[in-house]
């Protein structure tokens, strides 16, 4: 009987069991990256265009000089620069043209990015974006000074269903 009350003692002492290991996070632990002085940050959604998928993260407008590494030089209106994400979501490369990528302004005129402007900022052109790459970058225009800027119309690369890359998607740019 004693061993039977020592038994159920020793049961009822029992240590609770050990807690679960935490979940693996699904996303990558990517640093935060400090906002330019006149860059307004963007909290947009992303777009896709095919099986690019587009996230823009900042906007400076009213610039009036760029400065690179090679050379100085000034708008003949304002520069607008917009900081962008772009990944490639499909299972091959695709042909990415940073210079195709057209600015609308709330007029609905439509602006093609600086090529000095882009140049002197060392930023991409044509790229193989490979699968599952990302590119982080920004896109310089040379814009009237009374414009503003609406909207981005993106062009993530040729696709089966628009193999000349000619339709392209809006992404907005205001908040």
């Amino acid at each position: 009987m004693r061993a039977l009350v020592l038994l159920l003692l020793l049961a009822a002492c029992s240590v609770e069991p050990a807690a679960a290991p935490p979940a693996p996070s699904s996303t990558y632990p990517v640093p935060a990256e400090t906002a330019r002085p006149d860059e307004v940050i963007l909290h947009l959604p992303p777009v896709n265009d095919g099986d690019t998928v587009f996230t823009p993260l900042g906007l400076s407008t009213g610039m009036p000089t760029l400065i690179g590494s090679h050379a100085e030089m000034a708008a003949r209106g304002q520069f607008v620069r917009i900081r962008v994400i772009v990944v490639n979501n499909g299972r091959s490369s695709a042909l990415f043209d940073a210079r195709k990528q057209v600015l609308v302004d709330a007029s609905a005129k439509e602006y093609l990015p600086d090529e000095p402007a882009m140049t002197v900022k060392r930023q991409p052109a044509q790229t193989d974006l490979g699968a599952g790459v990302r590119l982080e970058f920004d896109l310089y225009y040379d814009i009237p000074t009374d414009a503003k800027p609406l909207k981005l119309r993106v062009y993530g690369g040729p696709t089966l269903t628009d193999l000349k890359d000619e339709k392209g998607t809006d992404l907005p740019l205001n908040n």
